[in-house]
């Protein structure tokens, strides 16, 4: 929501402030400089998540340890500027980044979702990488009554999404690891490189006819279900694990009204 109403680069001059004031407060509570630093640079961490691309979220974690760096205000050991580094790790893990670091899904981007993967209550649904919790948030607008799940590899982000969300189950680990047997239903936001093993691994673990669904990123070569245009122009693309009679490789997708549907050749 902050997101929405801070337009960048606004949200890094903010966290920037507001690290160098904390940094020179703790300095002059007479804190160790050392500490100082290793807190300042946590409330600049933090405030990365501010940031609506991968790359903001960087510059504003980097962008305090870097100016302290460049003007010598403090005189600190050299182990110490391992300190922002670790601190950006522990939020931004390295598998976090070679995925998708903390994409979020819009509001109401899925609220048309039911009208093309209908679910029974009390389905199972997975946020694969649910980050801060923006996209178990609008599965819930539209699944209401499905049991909603997040998965999440940074702990720091997964015991954040669990208090935003505190009527979903959101658990730590590899969504690549994970199990998706038991799902009726997995929600991604990821990477365009990712989606091809996405689509391998929800159709080798998935029961037939469940579904897989991608924001903005289409699965390479595979005809979708469906695909809904989304709010703010993001679409997104609804997949169909096989079963008897699947779409065929000659399935066609026709468009109506912003949404995408196939019309569908039986094998």
């Amino acid at each position: 929501m902050v997101r929405r109403f801070l337009p960048w680069p606004l949200p890094a001059l903010l966290a920037w402030a507001a690290a160098w004031l904390a940094f020179v407060a703790l300095q002059r509570a007479h804190l160790p400089a050392a500490w100082a630093l290793v807190l300042a640079c946590g409330l600049g961490t933090a405030a990365s998540l501010l940031g609506g691309t991968w790359w903001q979220r960087g510059l504003i974690a980097a962008g305090f340890p870097l100016s302290l760096a460049l003007t010598g205000a403090a005189g600190l050991p050299a182990w110490a500027w391992l300190v922002p580094l670790a601190l950006l790790l522990l939020v931004y893990p390295l598998n976090a980044w070679r995925d998708a670091p903390l994409f979020p899904t819009p509001p109401d981007a899925l609220n048309d979702l039911p009208d093309f993967a209908p679910l029974e209550p009390g389905a199972r649904v997975l946020d694969a990488g649910c980050g801060l919790g923006d996209g178990l948030i609008a599965l819930r607008q539209a699944y209401p009554l499905a049991r909603l799940e997040g998965l999440e590899w940074s702990r720091p982000l997964r015991w954040l999404c669990a208090r935003r969300c505190p009527w979903a189950r959101v658990a730590q680990g590899d969504l690549w690891r994970a199990d998706w047997s038991g799902y009726q239903l997995v929600y991604l936001f990821q990477r365009p490189e990712s989606m091809a093993r996405a689509w391998v691994k929800g159709c080798a673990e998935m029961a037939p006819g469940a579904w897989l669904v991608s924001l903005e990123f289409p699965v390479p070569g595979v005809q979708p279900h469906a695909r809904q245009q989304a709010p703010g122009g993001r679409a997104a693309w609804v997949y169909c694990t096989p079963r008897e009679g699947r779409m065929s490789d000659t399935t066609k997708v026709t468009t109506v009204s912003g949404i995408t549907k196939p019309s569908i050749t039986a094998e």
